[in-house]
């Protein structure tokens, strides 16, 4: 299937063997607390309008999701909540009629903050939106 995302592929593979996007400026990040329950990955009626709103209005066209957890969980655990997060919102982008280069969950793999305090775990729950064109 075409995705529309010609030249937005890098010639580099990830360990999987799938090609790598070049990445965009990140716009926006989403702290999961406030779309998802804990250990949930369907997102309310009232997140699920601000985001169908936020891609409806951004001019961007073509959007790369990833999901990241804290480290409360284990690793396989975490890599497939990221991964249903990851995918709820892109399910929104391609409600709003625009394009999802990729979906990837990282789990707890890619941390912006420390596991050790509450307040680094909270910063660690999101979900990135990047766009791509």
């Amino acid at each position: 299937m075409d995705d529309g995302a010609e030249g937005y592929m890098s010639p580099h593979l990830t360990p999987e063997g799938l090609p790598v996007c070049r990445q965009g400026p990140t716009c926006g990040t989403l702290n999961t607390d406030q779309f998802f329950g804990t250990d949930q990955h369907r997102i309310d009626a009232r997140g699920r309008a601000r985001l169908l709103n936020f891609f409806r209005s951004s001019e961007a066209t073509v959007f790369s999701i990833a999901g990241h957890t804290d480290a409360r969980a284990s690793d396989a655990y975490n890599l497939r909540l990221s991964q249903r997060r990851a995918n709820a919102v892109a399910a929104i982008v391609r409600e709003a009629g625009k394009q999802v280069s990729q979906s990837v969950g990282y789990g707890e793999r890619k941390p912006r903050a420390t596991n050790n305090t509450a307040e680094g775990m909270s910063q660690n729950r999101r979900v990135e939106i990047i766009c791509v064109r």
